[in-house]
């Protein structure tokens, strides 16, 4: 039976804990229930937010709609070949413990992903990545329930169009479905991925050689990193990171590069160069810097905090602020990542 509550504070349901309230919500814990849902009045005439782990929002006013709290759990082996291991988890899976899941049966793929806060249901929605993996290199499919008509519909790898921290969801498809469940392609043979970031100095730091490396190290080693430098939302309200790492071209980063040495640059083809939109925010002043509740974080420039009672509209000044400075010091736009409602 599914209990449609009104007037409901979102400050558990995100985050960067914004006390917004919603008109409605409801917990969806099962696809039988997302049908259900599906021809409720309170459904089909209000908006309609989908949250995850509402680890990738930032609430800038009251909801005055129906928020739809994803909670479909269960994580299991589909199939299997010599080479592969498929696993389907529900929408409302945490994201880590799924990663935890993999990493403990020795399926290989999503161990560069431990850590990241959300949901199962949320991750190719945003295409999420980090420390040189994303999301799409293990996707193998998602099903998801479209919102008008009801139909439930399978989208492979191709259909979902990804791209960096992007997915047909997040633009020509944004609002239409309802993701239920997505399945994975993991390796029983790994590849290991750790010249990205911290990953090797990390492992050096934690005594692992190269003859004893493992997918459980490489995910040990990620968390440690992590837990270094980002605040833990149940600490300090945040979503991670704020804003995307720019792509721009190599002309223009072999400009700034002369004029800034220290400059990082990620090539992504002949012409195009990924710099780290945490080292411009920093440079350009801002790390560590606070207006009131809303600020950025003191390790990690990248992150935009809510210190206590923030709003998000305060949360969206600094970031707007932050972009502006950034622009005109390096010429660069920075976007953001996260989702503002």
């Amino acid at each position: 039976m599914l209990n449609i509550q009104s007037h409901v504070s979102l400050k558990p349901y995100n985050t960067f804990g914004i006390d917004a309230n919603a008109r409605y919500l409801v917990e969806v814990n099962s696809e039988e229930d997302l049908r259900t849902l599906l021809q409720l009045t309170e459904f089909i005439d209000n908006p309609k937010l989908i949250l995850g782990g509402g680890s990738n929002v930032l609430l800038c006013h009251d909801f005055n709609g129906l928020v739809v709290k994803m909670n479909i759990q269960g994580i299991e082996v589909v199939r299997e070949s010599d080479t592969h291991v498929y696993i389907k988890a529900g929408a409302g899976v945490n994201w880590h413990a799924l990663v935890l899941f993999c990493v403990g049966k020795g399926y290989a793929g999503v161990e560069n992903l431990s850590l990241i806060p959300g949901t199962v249901g949320a991750a190719p929605m945003q295409n999420i990545g980090a420390y040189g993996v994303e999301l799409e290199q293990v996707f193998e499919s998602l099903t998801a329930v479209h919102i008008l008509t009801g139909e439930k519909q399978t989208f492979t790898h191709a259909n979902c169009a990804f791209g960096y921290r992007e997915s047909i969801f997040k633009r020509e498809l944004k609002g239409q479905y309802i993701i239920s469940s997505v399945t994975f392609q993991l390796d029983k043979e790994p590849t290991f991925h750790t010249r990205y970031g911290a990953i090797q100095e990390t492992l050096t730091e934690m005594g692992v050689e190269e003859k004893d490396l493992s997918i459980k190290a490489i995910s040990e080693s990620v968390i440690r990193i992590r837990r270094t430098k980002l605040p833990d939302p149940n600490q300090i309200g945040n979503a991670g990171s704020f804003f995307k790492n720019p792509e721009i071209p190599k002309a223009q980063f072999d400009a700034l590069k002369a004029q800034y040495p220290a400059l990082p640059g990620y090539p992504m083809s002949d012409d195009v160069v990924k710099i780290p939109a945490g080292w411009l925010i920093e440079q350009a002043g801002w790390k560590g810097y606070r207006s009131g509740d809303a600020g950025v974080h003191t390790k990690q420039a990248l992150v935009l905090v809510n210190y206590g009672n923030a709003t998000g509209d305060e949360i969206l000044l600094l970031a707007k602020k932050v972009q502006e400075s950034v622009f005109s010091q390096f010429g660069v736009t920075i976007s953001p990542e996260v989702n503002v409602i």
